[in-house]
């Protein structure tokens, strides 16, 4: 509804997990590098967890917009299956057709196709979101998964991203062989104060008319305070504040979006101001 007014030509506060839009903070740097290691030194089981709207996702959209040919990949958004169902699908996702007649026949099909990736000088990454939904069932599937391995490396990568009651659920003494074979871990935590203009700068140099230099709209100091005070630099909340501040603004007839304005649009859609 705003674009036209903003010259912006796609909604730069979007809360879907675009990759476009990945903002590498200084938490979500370290993140990507912590995601990077794992992965390439092939250490096997690899845990990124953060609180609800932190960026979890986009960053793994953003890790699998930077893959070369050389890694397959699985990346699963919805855990909610059995440990067979979980099994079919990252087969599915990584290529492998065929007639399987029961969880056996599964694990020995992906063994042959990571065997024949390795020896292709490839590497093979299943990234499972939402992982703090995983059954303790399936947290034990991965960790059968995660034995697939050569003398010299693991043949699997496994990357579990999932909200902090995930690292509770690793506290089970029942999963404590899984645990101990995590061999990255990191936490993303909110955005520092000082990051949310950037932040909200750098959505809306994406998200603007290519004929425009600077975005025409612009946020005051005394705004970008209250956003952090009320989302608290979580990046979804501050993505829906912003969005809803837009739209004010427009109605409003001003590309300047001052405190007033987000006060406003926090009372709105619910923000307690």
């Amino acid at each position: 509804m705003y674009n036209d007014f903003f010259n912006l030509k796609e909604n730069p506060f979007s809360v879907t997990a675009d990759p476009e839009f990945f903002f590498a903070s200084s938490q979500h740097k370290e993140a990507f590098s912590h995601l990077i290691y794992g992965i390439q030194h092939r250490t096997g089981i690899i845990v990124v967890t953060g609180e609800i709207g932190t960026g979890k996702t986009t960053l793994c959209r953003a890790y699998l917009n930077r893959l070369d040919r050389h890694v397959k990949t699985a990346f699963i958004l919805n855990p909610y299956f059995s440990e067979t169902q979980l099994l079919q699908l990252i087969l599915k996702d990584l290529g492998i057709e065929g007639s399987f007649r029961n969880k056996l026949a599964l694990i020995e099909a992906l063994n042959d196709f990571l065997l024949k990736e390795s020896y292709q000088g490839n590497n093979v990454v299943v990234i499972i979101d939402e992982a703090q939904n995983l059954k303790s069932q399936q947290l034990e599937q991965i960790r059968l998964l995660s034995n697939l391995e050569t003398e010299k490396a693991k043949l699997l990568q496994i990357v579990l991203v999932g909200q902090p009651e995930l690292l509770q659920k690793l506290k089970n003494t029942s999963l404590r062989q899984l645990t101990q074979r995590i061999s990255v871990r990191y936490h993303i935590h909110p955005l520092q104060k000082e990051d949310i203009d950037q932040y909200i700068y750098h959505r809306l140099k994406i998200a603007m008319d290519q004929s425009q230099s600077e975005p025409s709209v612009q946020f005051t100091p005394q705004a970008i305070d209250l956003i952090h005070r009320l989302t608290q630099g979580t990046p979804r909340l501050i993505n829906i504040l912003c969005d809803r501040s837009l739209l004010s603004g427009f109605v409003e007839g001003t590309h300047m979006i001052d405190a007033n304005i987000i006060e406003k649009s926090a009372e709105e859609i619910c923000i307690q101001t």
